[in-house]
């Protein structure tokens, strides 16, 4: 892609706070079930509620912020949500030195970390969309999915091992200090961001009914997004609903060990740092489209075959190399559907539409989950992860058939 060798050394700045977060992130996976379990002892139903409200009312807190945060710069916005997420962490270890932590305030730890990720994720797109060229998009979005899967890589081992050492509450620090990290990293940013135009739809300073639909009204309005929401949605949920009732069939009935475990879904994760590093070259060569539509049918063939997991080295081997083949398939199609995403939407909408779509994500995973759950007891959990990867094998009739638009949207009448 032209201009694609160098990003500039504000993408630089912006890389290395975006790398920061999410090492401090994947380095403190599960610490709060963990401090849930160990230090509260709490049991499996209050743990699983944590996990699940404290996603679903997080999103549903962050709904507000999506046109809150259109009329306002973006770095400043990035840069709160890195602050408010290390107090709510800090908050946490506090009241676990003092001796005070409770359940309670554990929940709403999580809420204010999730309604953050999701307020920084949409700022830090439509910052992301105004920093650098559009044809330089996919090359930026491959380079910030790559870190995330090298972070998933080597975070929860060294956070496992640091958990050994210290404690749980030991990667809380580690996490809350990742986020000052990356606030300062994007103070270092250089370029002066402009002032983004007032819309009517984001005027006022409380936003109504119409204004918080907004996002989701222009997402299923457009021909393009919507299959690609509607994709990602069912796509993302399916995969993750499967992923406890894995490890319900693994560690239970089929006796792997933990470690072997943890092995089986790292190592593939390297799959997905190759494909991110691909995912400009293969632009460059076949277009954005075909890369979209390819990348997105292919990683729908896998998930199936966990179905068939069995004890030993070769149901292990199985795992690994289903998770390889969906994790680099993955790995090829997040950045050029991000990049994509990010050019067929306005900058006066960016934020609404990130926002409705991670809100979207987040309850649907939550719900997918649950529903698969109660499939599980029904049926066994081998038959709900075998149904899964049957609906999974329909979702490419739902990506966009025809080329999409390469330049972005008039912006909306001032």
């Amino acid at each position: 892609m032209a201009g694609g060798a160098t990003l500039g050394r504000d993408f630089g700045r912006l890389w290395a706070a975006y790398a920061a977060s999410a090492v401090g992130t994947r380095l403190a996976f599960d610490a709060f079930p963990l401090i849930a379990i160990t230090v509260l002892h709490r049991g499996a139903a209050e743990v699983s509620a944590l996990a699940a409200l404290g996603a679903a009312v997080g999103a549903a807190a962050a709904i507000p912020l999506g046109p809150w945060m259109e009329s306002r710069r973006k770095r400043p916005v990035m840069v709160a949500a890195d602050l408010v997420r290390c107090a709510a962490l800090l908050s946490v270890v506090a009241a676990y030195a003092l001796g005070r932590l409770g359940f309670a305030h554990l929940l709403v730890a999580a809420v204010v970390v999730a309604a953050s990720d999701i307020a920084f994720g949409a700022a830090s797109g439509a910052f992301l969309k105004w920093l650098v060229r559009p044809d330089d998009l996919v090359t930026a979005q491959g380079r910030l999915e790559s870190t995330n899967w090298t972070a998933t890589v080597l975070g929860p081992p060294l956070g496992g091992g640091l958990i050994a050492l210290l404690g749980p509450v030991a990667t809380v620090v580690a996490d809350a200090a990742s986020y000052v990290l990356s606030a300062a990293g994007l103070r270092a940013i250089r370029a002066e961001e402009p002032p983004p135009r007032k819309h009517p739809a984001v005027r006022g300073s409380r936003p109504g009914v119409g204004d918080l639909l907004a996002g989701w009204r222009h997402i299923l309005a457009h021909p393009v997004l919507r299959p690609l929401f509607l994709h990602t949605v069912l796509v993302n949920g399916l995969i993750m609903a499967v992923a406890p009732l894995l490890a319900v069939l693994m560690l239970g009935p089929l006796g792997f060990p933990p470690w072997q475990y943890g092995l089986a879904f790292a190592v593939p994760c390297l799959g997905g740092l190759l494909g991110a590093r691909l995912a400009g070259r293969l632009v460059t060569r076949f277009g954005r489209h075909r890369v979209l539509r390819t990348a997105g049918t292919l990683r729908a063939l896998w998930s199936i075959g966990l179905a068939f997991v069995h004890p030993g080295v070769t149901g292990l081997l199985l795992v690994m190399a289903v998770e390889c083949a969906l994790i680099t398939c993955t790995g090829v199609f997040n950045p050029v559907f991000a990049a994509q995403r990010l050019t067929l939407t306005a900058p006066g909408r960016v934020t609404r539409v990130l926002t409705a779509w991670s809100v979207t994500g987040k309850i649907s995973i939550a719900a997918l989950t649950a529903l698969w759950g109660l499939l599980a007891v029904a049926t066994g959990p081998r038959t709900a992860i075998a149904l899964a990867g049957v609906l999974l094998l329909a979702t490419p009739l739902l990506l966009p058939r025809r080329g999409t638009r390469e330049e972005p949207e008039p912006a909306p009448a001032p």
